[in-house]
């Protein structure tokens, strides 16, 4: 499975967010930009998604910015990537344009609905919540050790 860089992205900024949730503050996209090293023109295309997708809440002005629009532990990652990847959540197409239906619909309930169920059941038993305690979990994955 691919997800693009709107999702991947979509999915990070909501971290990011969901990391400062308590303090009630907004977030400027140009923070989230420089933060998480990604272009702030396409984070506007990725948020513009967020919130049709009632996702996150945003205030316009020199104090405004972007906030999640429920708790942390109410959004899930199958949140996020519905509202950034309509590709990955489509039915999948017939393999077989003419010929056996038969192994079409043995496909289709074998392994299409399966693998559907499979990736729908992950993403959405993984919450903002989850991904801010694992992020704190590798904060110090970044240090230097120096040996003498």
């Amino acid at each position: 499975m691919k997800i693009s860089s709107k999702g991947r992205y979509g999915l990070a900024v909501m971290v990011s967010l969901a990391q400062v949730a308590n303090s009630g503050e907004y977030v400027s996209i140009i923070s989230i930009a420089e933060r998480l090293g990604i272009s702030k023109i396409y984070l506007e295309q990725v948020f513009s998604l967020l919130k049709r997708a009632e996702l996150v809440n945003s205030v316009k002005g020199a104090q405004g910015g972007y906030q999640l629009s429920k708790a942390p532990d109410m959004i899930t990652a199958g949140d996020v990537l519905h509202a950034t990847e309509h590709s990955l959540f489509e039915k999948t197409d017939s393999s077989i344009s003419s010929g056996p239906v038969e192994i079409e619909k043995a496909m289709e309930a074998s392994v299409w609905n399966k693998l559907d169920s499979a990736i729908a059941k992950a993403l959405d038993s993984v919450t903002l919540s989850d991904l801010v305690g694992e992020a704190e979990r590798h904060k110090g994955d970044n240090y230097l050790m120096f040996y003498i």
